[in-house]
């Protein structure tokens, strides 16, 4: 039986490769910005590109706010990417201060531009990166189950989370000697920095592993 997957949609975000790779893995998928359909849904996809302001505005302005937030507190699974993903965490500092949803404690701040041995980091992060666990960290069970240590996914962005809880941390990648939170988990509510749309197989074994929760 087809899992009933709803995309908010609040009129930002990458949603025609989402809603085809959740359709291609099986998901029964509806966008939608009606509060009662994202009620009703069985998974939800927060997606999300541009910056974390305009988002957080967008989705208060369409009174979707409280909608994911009582989703999320169902327990039903709930998927944020990139944006969608920063969303969650309590403050963004992208063009100023954001407030965010605050499903994990932790801001999302700018990827350093200097490198360690004072050479320029090149923002944004654009391409592909292998994904590592985090000491301590176990993807079974997870979105990322699926997923070998080291395979690649897809990433754009310029800014990344600092969690404040190290065990929200799912996965992580290495940016030129700079770490990016790549996947955060905690529950029923997960995110990924990195496009599952756009990650090719890896993402959609991602994906097909999202619908199965």
């Amino acid at each position: 039986m087809s899992k009933r997957v709803t995309v908010v949609d609040y009129g930002i975000g990458n949603l025609l490769s989402v809603c085809r790779a959740l359709i291609h893995e099986g998901g029964d998928v509806t966008l939608s910005g009606d509060p009662e359909v994202i009620r009703q849904a069985d998974h939800l996809v927060v997606p999300g590109v541009g910056a974390f302001g305009q988002c957080t505005l967008e989705l208060a302005s369409r009174h979707l706010r409280e909608p994911v937030l009582e989703f999320i507190q169902t327990g039903r699974p709930t998927l944020g990417i990139c944006v969608g993903m920063q969303m969650m965490f309590d403050i963004g500092e992208e063009f100023g201060e954001h407030q965010g949803l605050g499903v994990f404690p932790g801001r999302v701040v700018a990827i350093d531009p200097r490198k360690a041995d004072g050479g320029r980091r090149k923002i944004p992060h654009i391409g592909w990166n292998r994904l590592q666990v985090p000491a301590g960290r176990a993807w079974e069970g997870t979105m990322l189950a699926p997923v070998q240590p080291g395979e690649s996914v897809y990433f754009v962005h310029s800014f990344s989370a600092r969690c404040e809880r190290p065990e929200d941390v799912l996965a992580t990648v290495d940016y030129e000697g700079y770490e990016v939170v790549a996947a955060v988990g905690r529950d029923n509510v997960m995110g990924t920095q990195f496009h599952p749309e756009k990650s090719g197989d890896v993402g959609l074994r991602i994906v097909r592993q999202f619908l199965s929760l």
